[in-house]
């Protein structure tokens, strides 16, 4: 739950810095049940079995839980540290938006796993015209390289000019999809940032780098269109 490494824990038990059901712990060993009312350091320990965090991900962090020489998305919750944080899928060092960070293993594979087809809204800007026909390849799924062929998106005009705006909508997560899919028509993403995934959409009132605790609407929403 964030109160010390491992080492530090097995120290301060033996030291009788922990108490559980109003009886001080010296073996470090001691187990201890969800409902145990445990205190250490003088404050009480709640224990949370799965968290959810929604983060406005901001540019030039990379999608990973730890890193030796660069900072990660886990690192920009600063809630007391957990250790089993990990991001839902991955957004490209440059792309901003939203991303789930859990400890909840099963929801996120549901949400990631290509047979729930879970709705990822984008928006990006686009070097080039964005054409009605480059809608219609992305509709009949888009045959990006020699090795890959997209399913079926929704690709939405805003503004069609020198740099056009879009909208779009996948149900996959390859690496460096977008990207991918607009050269395959001889275009570049200039900007890219994740809006939605599923029932979940970025709150507007997150600043890039901000985040906060999912609502119990939020993630019911999101497990019952899984």
């Amino acid at each position: 739950m964030g109160a010390g490494t491992r080492s530090e824990l097995k120290k301060e038990i033996r030291r009788s810095g922990a108490a559980v059901d109003g009886k001080v712990v010296k073996d470090p060993g001691c187990s201890v049940s969800p409902s145990s009312h445990v205190v250490f350091r003088g404050a009480v320990i709640e224990y949370e079995e799965f968290v959810y965090y929604m983060l406005n991900k901001p540019a030039g962090i990379i999608s990973a839980s730890e890193d030796d020489r660069e900072p990660t998305v886990v690192d920009l919750i600063d809630e007391p540290k957990r250790r089993d944080l990990f991001p839902v899928g991955r957004l490209d060092r440059d792309t901003e938006g939203l991303l789930l960070i859990t400890n909840d293993g099963a929801l996120s594979h549901r949400l990631l796993s290509p047979k729930h087809h879970v709705d990822k809204v984008y928006y990006a800007r686009i070097s080039g015209k964005v054409t009605e026909e480059d809608v219609r390849g992305f509709a009949s799924g888009l045959q990006v390289d020699t090795d890959f062929r997209a399913m079926p998106a929704q690709l939405r005009i805003l503004r069609s000019d020198s740099v056009s705006e879009v909208e779009i909508v996948i149900r996959e997560g390859k690496f460096h999809q977008i990207k991918r899919m607009f050269r395959a028509v001889g275009k570049e993403v200039l900007y890219l940032k994740r809006l939605s995934m599923g029932s979940l959409t970025l709150d507007p009132a997150l600043q890039p780098g901000t985040w906060r605790r999912l609502t119990a609407e939020e993630l019911a929403e999101l497990r019952n269109g899984l």
